[in-house]
């Protein structure tokens, strides 16, 4: 038989969908985009607009491939699984079981009756996931982590996740070594709350990091975003002296306003998000620093987002990811009265202007490294190829080179969108 996968939302949900995929795979069914005999809608609640796109993909699935069996599962079928359960959907899941993919699908072959599970608490286990081979990313994904307790006021997240839990310092560390042998050069580490891996035994992610950087043929461990409080003395201290660390840290501040920070429960201020990033540029001059904000808040007046314009060019991020505050039942910011609302015509010219300073900001720090050379992970093949560097610029470089080639490049230009250059040495080949 053959099957597709639909994947929306994080880094997370792309592992879990890999997961599915080699599964499927090695029990013998075919990958078939055009015409699949199972679909797998894999989903995403982290704003309106992601639950949306998710019911909106599902339908769409539904209506187009009527003989297909569907299966959905995910964040957003999580939180709206009564929803879910009314669109004809054949096997509905929340973001448990999805290691049981095939037992599912086969289940259903056999009764052919509809399969939903959903789990009514957050107290949940680690589910045991591995990936040997990343099909669909040069960059092997790691989920090394589950779950949230943060609470932030305006997240669902720690609700449809449960909390936070690990995997098996032991067993990472084997998938790990496994992706390097089957010869993937950089490792992404990434989780739900990534920074909080081992909560709870005796190892966190700085040990992971350590234990890691000793697989000989591993260039580069990125981590997929970290609270600015994650960043103990610990983790500094690893950071000054293991060179696999990539050069790129993804630090969601969320508003430049320590009046928005205490509505939205962040535990942090606008001085200790400061003072970290100063320590971590101390350490690596160079270092690119992006992250996340809402725009819109409640309670974010004017005034407060001009706070945030200023401190994001005082802090000098290479990239701002821009959201515009979505109201998500079941938080608390969604239970703040109508007077303190932001409009939507409001947070359409609040992210406007924030997205306009992102790419200001992001021409800025690219233009930094024209003349120098910089070692550049090859993604994309062809007349142009395109990678990364590991403070994670796009580089193209007009050269046919196999993907997951490290390659030496000058940098010659950038063109807006990305930089240019010319390949100096072939470090490694694809």
């Amino acid at each position: 038989m053959t099957f597709y996968i639909y994947t929306l939302g994080c880094k997370v949900n792309t592992y879990e969908s890999e997961m599915m995929q080699e599964k499927l795979l090695k029990h013998g069914y075919v990958y078939d985009k055009e015409s699949p005999d199972i679909i797998i809608v894999n989903t995403c609640t982290v704003t309106n607009v992601a639950d949306h796109k998710s019911k909106e993909m599902v339908e769409r699935f539904r209506n187009r491939h009527k003989g297909a069996i569907l299966v959905v599962c995910g964040c957003s079928s999580e939180n709206q699984n009564t929803l879910y359960q009314t669109m004809g959907i054949d096997i509905l899941l929340g973001n448990k079981d999805k290691s049981q993919i095939v037992e599912l699908i086969e289940d259903y072959q056999k009764n052919h009756q509809p399969i939903t599970i959903f789990n009514e608490t957050r107290e949940l286990p680690f589910e045991d996931m591995e990936v040997y081979k990343f099909t669909t990313h040069t960059r092997a994904f790691v989920k090394i982590q589950d779950g949230c307790n943060n609470f932030c006021s305006y997240c669902i997240i720690p609700f449809v996740r449960g909390v936070p839990r690990s995997k098996d310092f032991h067993v990472a560390l084997k998938e790990m070594e496994s992706l390097v042998n089957n010869g993937h050069q950089e490792i992404v580490l990434t989780g739900i709350h990534t920074g909080s891996y081992g909560l709870g035994t005796p190892y966190d992610l700085t040990d992971l990091i350590h234990e890691a950087s000793k697989l000989e043929n591993l260039k580069r461990i990125r981590i997929s975003s970290i609270e600015v409080t994650e960043l103990n003395e610990k983790f500094m201290e690893e950071l000054r002296h293991n060179p696999k660390i990539c050069n790129h840290f993804h630090i969601p501040l969320q508003a430049g306003s320590d009046e928005v920070l205490k509505k939205m429960n962040r535990k942090y201020d606008l001085k200790y998000f400061e003072d970290k990033l100063k320590e971590i540029r101390e350490i690596r001059p160079d270092v690119s620093i992006t992250t996340d904000i809402i725009v819109g808040h409640p309670y974010e007046t004017d005034e407060l987002f001009e706070e945030t314009v200023e401190n994001s060019k005082k802090f000098a991020f290479s990239k701002i990811h821009v959201f515009p505050f979505s109201k998500r039942d079941g938080t608390v910011s969604a239970k703040a009265p109508e007077e303190v609302q932001v409009s939507d015509t409001e947070k359409k010219r609040r992210s406007h202007v924030l997205c306009e300073l992102s790419e200001e900001l992001e021409v800025s720090y690219a233009k930094k490294f024209i003349g120098q050379d910089l070692e550049v992970l090859i993604e994309k093949s062809g007349e142009v190829s395109t990678g990364l560097t590991s403070n994670y610029l796009r580089v193209s470089v007009k050269e046919e080179i196999p993907n997951n080639t490290m390659v030496k490049v000058h940098i010659t230009e950038n063109d807006g969108k990305q930089l240019k250059g010319e390949v100096l040495e072939k470090m490694s080949l694809g």
